[in-house]
């Protein structure tokens, strides 16, 4: 095992980030296409097309919320699995594995009980109006149902990855995508289901992708292996992995938070399509995060890797290199949409009005997310070093101290048009919390790189 592993830290760089974000950038595109085709064909259903896309872009923050538990588990469970692995503790690595897998079940269970039984309140409370909670919760109460699914695929997801199989680990992701992509027109249209249709075809879909991960973790090509003796909770190792995940959590579940206060100022102060308009724009908006965590994806075997091997120059020259591949990418995608915003909003919708509201509203939505690659690169890498505190300063931050509290007061300062200015809020909070996030960088890597040499700082 130890010298198949001695690749991340021997190939050169650019190489091995090539290698290993590829496949990964590759499966966030998939799965942005994953999170997005149900919105794109059921914004383009004949009739109600708009309101279901409406009710199911309020269902947002619920799914959101899944998916965080699963980040909040593999996110911080796979660095630290992976700095063990360079640290050469291989029966910790191991442990950290099993216990995260019997933590997601946990959760699982959890969770669909949760949903099944206040499903219709919480889509209520979030935003979902007498005009679209029907189509909410036609979605909602289908999609509760493959929550396991959802938490076994993306959750371990990340231990494949980490331990350097990132071709694997985007197999996983293309099987959910291709199954959902083929599936959601036969049972929305086909089977004239509707929304309820592309709920039964992503539940179908998840749990594909849940088996193939599963396969390959008890299997036998993978270093790490999933195993009776390892799963049982062990608080020396689980919680150490939860309080360096917290931050991805926090990161994701707040997107959740953010939703259903988007979504419930825009419905009191631009009714039905400034709610339709959000979901347009939150789709969008994971044409910019996903592709940037899927480079902080394939970077993280590398960092975490290097840094439990005591290599700090290695680890600088990755994180300078993941920094200047985000940033190319951040500015590429902030370009296109500022020249063609009509495109972007017309992949969701056939609805004209929609479209000529969106597509302003997507601009100013957007303007600063061509600094997201620094504020990715730093979150990603404050992870992979097992920098906690740091992490979880910055997700708090961008959403909590900035975006929310600028939600409600920029309507205030800008009456003429107190929907736009919800939108506003974005940018202006984006801006200042990149600025906060480099000065903070600054100061945490150097001295995350001066500790290197002494064992057992994370």
């Amino acid at each position: 095992m130890e010298n198949d592993k001695e690749f991340l830290q021997k190939e050169p760089l650019g190489k091995l980030l090539f290698k290993l974000a590829l496949p990964t950038v590759t499966a966030q595109l998939i799965n942005m296409l994953y999170n997005i085709v149900d919105r794109i064909y059921i914004g383009h259903m004949p009739g109600d097309g708009a309101l279901a896309l409406t009710g199911v872009g309020v269902c947002l923050p619920l799914i959101l919320i899944v998916s965080a538990f699963a980040a909040f588990v593999g996110a911080g469970g796979a660095p630290r699995a992976s700095i063990y692995m360079g640290r050469k503790e291989y029966e910790n690595a191991e442990k950290t594995l099993g216990n995260s897998f019997t933590m997601q079940i946990i959760i699982s269970i959890v969770l669909t009980v949760v949903l099944l039984i206040w499903n219709d309140d919480l889509l209520i409370a979030f935003g979902a109006s007498e005009n679209t909670i029907s189509y909410a919760t036609s979605y909602m109460d289908i999609y509760a149902l493959g929550t396991i699914f959802v938490e076994i695929t993306l959750g371990m997801n990340y231990f494949i990855t980490a331990q350097g199989f990132a071709k694997t680990g985007m197999i996983s992701v293309v099987i959910g995508a291709l199954s959902n992509i083929i599936l959601d027109p036969v049972f929305i249209f086909g089977f004239d289901m509707g929304v309820k249709g592309a709920a039964l075809a992503t539940v179908i879909s998840q749990g594909l992708s849940a088996i193939w991960v599963l396969a390959f973790l008890f299997g036998k090509k993978t270093f790490l292996r999933i195993k009776r003796s390892a799963m049982k909770l062990d608080k020396r190792i689980i919680l150490p992995a939860l309080s360096l995940g917290a931050a991805t959590f926090v990161m994701q579940a707040s997107e959740s938070v953010i939703n259903i206060c988007f979504n419930s100022s825009l419905l009191k102060y631009g009714g039905d399509i400034a709610v339709g308009a959000m979901t347009i724009l939150s789709s969008v908006m994971q044409f910019a995060m996903l592709p940037l965590q899927g480079l902080g994806q394939g970077a993280q075997p590398i960092l975490s890797y290097n840094y439990g091997a005591g290599d700090g120059k290695r680890v600088k020259s990755a994180f300078f290199l993941l920094l200047e591949v985000c940033l190319a990418y951040s500015f590429i995608l902030w370009l296109s949409v500022m020249l063609f915003p009509r495109a972007f909003a017309h992949m969701f919708t056939s609805d004209g009005a929609l479209i000529d509201y969106a597509s302003h509203a997507l601009r100013i939505y957007m303007a600063v997310s061509v600094l997201f690659g620094i504020q990715m690169s730093c979150q990603m890498t404050f992870t992979s070093l097992g920098n906690a505190r740091s992490s979880m300063i910055v997700a708090i931050m961008r959403k909590f101290v900035l975006l929310i509290p600028l939600m409600y007061i920029l309507p205030m300062l800008f009456r003429e048009n107190q929907a736009i200015s919800v939108f506003l809020a974005e940018p202006v909070a984006d801006f200042i919390a990149v600025s906060f996030t480099s000065v903070l960088f600054f100061f945490e890597f150097r001295k995350s790189l001066k500790k290197m040499d002494v064992k057992g700082n994370v």
